[in-house]
Formats: structure tokens, C-alpha cells, sequence
């Protein structure tokens, strides 16, 4: 039995016929798009490394069946840079030493995004510890990466005060 699902990926509007309904949003962004950015770490949602956003909201991707988000917009990694220029949670990873491995950066770094879009945590360490503790990096870089979100929260912070004041 196939279905088809309209998901708008990445700002792309797109139409897919699903020949299994039980794939995964993570099997279907890295097998069928090849969108391999998104990471399959434990496929049992507990080391975070396929996080993406579905309609600005952190899931994991291989907890999700594709069919459930029909509708929805799926951002991953890819979608955040715009052309040249790193969106500024990549940029903080990159300057806070926050990759080691890279391998759960894309989550991690999808998380954070999520993270600071809910408003939580702001200027918090412990919080965002906690709030990230769905995320593993296997290689401890968690200070590095608890170091980027708080400096990408200040930065998107300071772009909100000027947006305010103009």
C-alpha cells in the first residue's frame, strides 16, 4: 500500500509517495533524499544525533514515522546555512570548539537551534545541560557545546534588541 505525503523540507515544497508507510522520517531524509546531514546514531531515540525540526519543534527523526508529519516543515542540517554563511549556531560550534567527532553535531546542533527557539534556558549553563541531556556526544565536548548554545543564545539575543530598537 503506498501514500502520499507533502512535507515542505528545507524551505522545498515536496510531494512523496511512500511504498512502505512505516519509514522513518530519518530513513526517508537520508535514504530517499539524501539528506545524509541528519545522523542515524542508536535508531531508538536516545543518542540524538537525527534530531530535526518538524514545524520548529526538536524531534527525533527515527522515532517518527514519515506519514505522521505530512504537512509539516522538516528543517535539517542543510536547511539552516544560507548559501556561504553558517547559520549562527554552526558558527558558534565552529568558534567554541564545540565538534570534536562531528559526528552528533548535526543533532546537537539542530537541537540547540530548538532550544533557543523555545526561549528556555537563557544564560543558563545547567539548563541547557539539561535541556541538551537528550543529545550524547561520545567524545565529551559537551563543554565546547554548552559554550556555543549560551553565546548563540547572547547573539540572538543582541539581534532581537537591535531588531526591537530599529
Amino acid at each position: 500500500m503506498s501514500l502520499s505525503i507533502s512535507l515542505t523540507i528545507n524551505g522545498d515544497a515536496r510531494t512523496i509517495v511512500l511504498e512502505d508507510p512505516r519509514v522513518t522520517l530519518l530513513d526517508l531524509l537520508r535514504e530517499r533524499l539524501q539528506l545524509t546531514g541528519t545522523k542515524k546514531g542508536c535508531d531508538r531515540g536516545q543518542c540524538g544525533a537525527c534530531t530535526v525540526l518538524v514545524d520548529g519543534r526538536r524531534i527525533n527523526s527515527c522515532l517518527t514515522l514519515a506519514m505522521t508529519v505530512d504537512g509539516a516543515h522538516v528543517t535539517t542540517i542543510e536547511g539552516l546555512a544560507t548559501g556561504d554563511e553558517l547559520h549562527p549556531v554552526q558558527a558558534a560550534f565552529l568558534d567554541c570548539d564545540g565538534l570534536q567527532c562531528g559526528y552528533c553535531t548535526p543533532g546537537q546542533i539542530m537541537s540547540a537551534v530548538g532550544l533557543i527557539a523555545e526561549g528556555q534556558a537563557v544564560g543558563d549553563p545547567e539548563r541547557v545541560r539539561e535541556l541538551m541531556s537528550g543529545n550524547i556526544c561520545r567524545c565529551g565536548a559537551y563543554k565546547g557545546i554548552t559554550e556555543a548554545v549560551l553565546a548563540a543564545m547572547e547573539k540572538d539575543a543582541t539581534i532581537f534588541k537591535e531588531r526591537d530598537a530599529a
